[in-house]
């Protein structure tokens, strides 16, 4: 699952390189330890949610589901790419991402337990995967409420109220596909 997660990021790292011109961070300067803070652990939070998507390649899945999925991914892997540009920019250093980091670092509170989900199939996967991934939303809007409230850096703040609004429609969404 680790390289599942490294192949998923590496174009978002890959765009940090030094061949890259950071987005507009390092120009502006107007950060604070709070928008290093929302990045660095948005960044992790969300590869963890990609290898939560990951679980779901190879899996017969009903077609609103998979749309879920696919929405996931398309939203939290750009973003990781723009929070990355941010940390470098910022002269700070962009977050390992692989799965068993993330859990060391955040544990698995509110997530469940992987390795259940993991062994789970058809409809017991579906619930679970749902569950997990409404808990880990929850996690994250709770980060971004912290940005709104706490962070300088008006690209972050913006990210912030992008995540809230979107992950919470999403919550929405996994409620009614848990019926």
């Amino acid at each position: 699952m680790v390289l599942v997660v490294g192949l998923a990021l590496a174009p978002a790292l890959t765009a940090c390189g030094a061949d890259e011109e950071p987005s507009d961070a390092s120009s502006s300067g107007d950060h604070n330890a709070a928008d290093v803070t929302f990045a660095s652990e948005m960044i992790q939070h969300h590869a963890q949610a990609l290898v939560m998507v990951d679980l779901t390649v190879g899996r017969e899945l009903d077609p609103e589901f998979q749309r879920l999925t696919e929405a996931i991914r398309d939203a939290q892997a750009p973003e990781i790419e723009v929070m990355a540009d941010w940390l470098v920019g910022w002269g700070e250093e962009v977050p390992a991402t692989d799965r068993d980091h993330v859990n060391a670092e955040h544990g698995d509170e509110g997530h469940g337990d992987l390795t259940e989900l993991e062994a789970a199939e058809g409809d017991e996967f579906r619930s679970l995967w749902l569950e997990q991934m409404i808990a880990h939303h929850e996690g994250a809007i709770a980060m971004a409420e912290t940005e709104k409230a706490d962070g300088d850096y008006p690209a972050a703040v913006d990210l912030a109220e992008t995540i809230i609004e979107a992950q919470s429609a999403e919550i929405e969404r996994m409620q009614e596909l848990l019926g």
